[in-house]
């Protein structure tokens, strides 16, 4: 794994125990900071991704909802939600300059590796809509 899939995973922890818990997104980050089950300070691109999340959650979410084609968010797999969360996350508000297919794809394959067989598939499926409305958009 790169050290952004890394990254990337780090955030999506965060994303994950937030939800999991019912918590608010930034004050587990703000733990999370401070102390941290891995055995490395999270990293500030993870933090940065999570406070993406946090600050466009509402947007995220409807995008999610809207896109994910009569599969409610709240039925989707925890871990599924918390990647689909940080991958429209950046997506939709810290594109990278090389474009969005890269992103989808790395969010594809965590997916692979987090969660189930079906989620590569869908994951990619549902990023890609949203990368496609938000070039419509841009």
């Amino acid at each position: 794994m790169t050290s952004r899939s890394r990254e990337r995973v780090r955030a999506i922890d965060v994303v994950f125990e937030a939800d999991a818990r019912e918590r608010d997104l930034s004050d587990v980050l703000a733990e999370r900071r401070v102390r941290t089950a891995a055995q490395t300070a999270l990293p500030e691109r993870s933090a940065h991704l999570v406070e993406l999340v946090a600050e466009h959650r509402d947007e995220i979410d409807e995008q999610l909802s809207t896109h994910s084609r009569d599969w409610p968010l709240h039925r989707m797999p925890a871990v599924d939600r918390a990647i689909l969360r940080t991958g429209a996350a950046e997506i939709l508000h810290d594109t990278p300059a090389d474009g969005v297919g890269p992103v989808i794809g790395e969010y594809a394959t965590i997916a692979r590796e987090l969660s189930t067989e079906d989620s590569p598939r869908f994951v990619n499926g549902l990023l890609q809509r949203i990368g496609e409305m938000r070039d419509l958009l841009g």
